[in-house]
C-alpha cells in the first residue's frame, strides 16, 4: 500500500538537477514515483520499478519515457535488469542488500549512484526498526566507496520530511583520478 505522494527527496533533487539531457535513470523502489515524475518532467528516461506499481497509477509521462518493471526484488530471483546500465541509479527509504552488487554493475561509466535510506537509530523515531532494514554506521561508504567515487557522503538525524536517522551518498563511476566537470552545489 502506497501512501500520499511526498516531494522529492531534497538529496536526490540536489543533484539529479545535473544531469545530462535525456539520461537514462533507474528508479528503484519506485514507491509512488516522486523521482520517477521529477525525472520523466525533466526530460529523462526512467525506468521504474517496484514490486507494486499501483502508486504509479493515473501517471500519464510522454510515451516512451517510462518502463514500468513490478516485481518483488527481494523474492531470490534473477536480477530483472542484468544488462541494463544507468546513467543514474536512484534509492529511497528501501534497504535490501543482496541487491548492492548488482547496483555497483548497473551505473553506466560516468554514470551516478544516489542512495538514501534508513540507519541504525532510526528505531527511536518509528519504522522502519528492524535491524535488517536500518543501514549500519558508514555501510552505504563501505559498500559502494571502493568501487565508486564518493562526491557526498551523510550520515544523522535529520528533521525533515520527518524526524528520521538517515544515510546518503551520492557516487559515480569513472576513471581514477578523474573527476566530474561541475559539481552539484546545494
Amino acid at each position: 500500500m502506497h501512501h500520499p505522494l511526498n516531494p522529492p527527496s531534497a538529496w536526490v533533487s540536489r543533484f539529479t538537477r545535473h544531469l545530462p539531457p535525456a539520461s537514462s535513470v533507474l528508479d528503484l523502489a519506485c514507491g509512488a514515483g516522486r523521482h520517477t515524475r521529477l525525472l520523466t518532467a525533466a526530460g529523462h528516461q526512467v525506468t521504474a520499478v517496484d514490486r507494486d506499481l499501483s502508486g504509479l497509477a493515473g501517471f500519464s509521462p510522454d510515451p516512451g519515457s517510462v518502463q514500468l518493471v513490478e516485481v518483488d526484488l527481494e523474492d531470490d530471483s534473477q536480477w530483472p535488469l542484468m544488462d541494463s546500465r544507468f546513467d543514474l541509479i536512484v534509492v529511497t527509504n528501501y534497504l535490501w542488500r543482496p541487491l548492492f552488487p548488482y547496483l555497483r554493475a548497473a551505473v553506466a561509466d560516468g554514470g551516478m549512484l544516489l542512495y538514501e535510506t534508513f540507519a541504525v537509530g532510526n528505531e527511536r523515531f518509528g519504522k522502519p526498526d528492524n535491524p535488517a532494514f536500518l543501514l549500519r554506521p558508514g555501510e552505504l561508504l563501505a559498500e559502494f566507496g571502493t568501487s565508486l567515487q564518493v562526491l557526498a557522503f551523510e550520515q544523522g538525524e535529520v528533521e525533515a520530511p520527518k524526524p528520521a536517522v538517515v544515510q546518503r551518498i551520492c557516487a559515480v563511476h569513472m576513471d581514477q583520478g578523474e573527476l566530474p566537470l561541475r559539481l552539484p552545489t546545494r
